[in-house]
């Protein structure tokens, strides 16, 4: 059998991640509730894909402590609360206020600038056309930590983040919905703001500075990714309402 080509390699990568991302929205979201054995093969027609993607996204997602694998006899999701994105965040502030003190000084100037602009402009946008601007700040956000993550020339640092990334952006991206929800953005301030410091204490040059602003950020994220996470009920057949879309992702819009 040939070898798979680098193209194909990549292609499998991002579907699993993709799916991955969608088991974790509907685990969060509660369509796939605490103590529900998952299924392979219903998952598989809940996604339209294959098994053997439905099962790596699964070993991916237990690596988080979001599922319960068990040799032959499944997966089981964890009951999730506000402890466990305590510990969750803990654990990233210890990462990522590292990074940024490592990758301070190695950052590409004008990179910093441009992020720092958006940053701006998401402050001093109107209210109006809320989802663009909260498409844009979850767009910004994703382009400074991973920017931060591969320059803090540290490789088992920037994978143990890349690791977890999905796992952060899984609990951003439920802070966001819950935004959307209660028609509150002021939260997408908040962030451009906290994103803003970060940015700035790179621009100049202040490690200390840039790990005190990423700390005050995950504590933010921490506060409101508390409030965000639903009280999940106990388990039931596959929601009605029907899963999260696999988005199909192109190498330009990888996290």
């Amino acid at each position: 059998m040939p070898a798979a080509t680098p193209t194909a390699a990549a292609d499998h990568g991002r579907r699993r991640e993709a799916i991955a991302e969608a088991l974790l929205a509907d685990i969060f979201d509660g369509r796939l509730q605490a103590g529900q054995h998952l299924v392979t093969q219903e998952l598989a027609e809940r996604y339209g894909v294959s098994h053997t993607p439905i099962r790596e996204a699964l070993i991916q997602v237990s690596a988080m402590g979001l599922v319960d694998v068990v040799p032959n006899r499944g997966a089981t999701v964890r009951s999730v609360g506000p402890r466990d994105v305590r510990d969750v965040c803990q654990v990233r502030r210890a990462l990522e206020c590292e990074a940024v003190r490592s990758a301070c000084g190695r950052i590409d100037l004008k990179e910093l600038s441009e992020l720092a602009t958006g940053f701006r402009k998401l402050l001093d946008a109107p209210a109006r056309g809320a989802a663009r601007l909260m498409a844009r700040g979850r767009d910004l956000d994703t382009r400074l930590h991973d920017v931060i993550r591969s320059s803090c020339g540290n490789l088992f640092l920037a994978q143990e983040l890349a690791r977890l990334a999905l796992l952060f952006r899984a609990f951003r991206d439920l802070s966001y919905r819950h935004v959307s929800a209660r028609d509150d953005y002021r939260r997408v301030s908040v962030e451009a703001r906290e994103h803003l410091a970060i940015a700035e204490a790179l621009l100049e040059g202040d490690a200390r500075e840039a790990a005190r602003a990423m700390s005050d950020h995950i504590r933010s994220g921490m506060k409101y990714w508390s409030r965000a996470l639903p009280e999940l009920p106990a388990a039931r057949d596959l929601s009605p309402e029907g899963p999260t879309t696999v988005r199909r992702r192109t190498r330009s819009s990888l996290p």
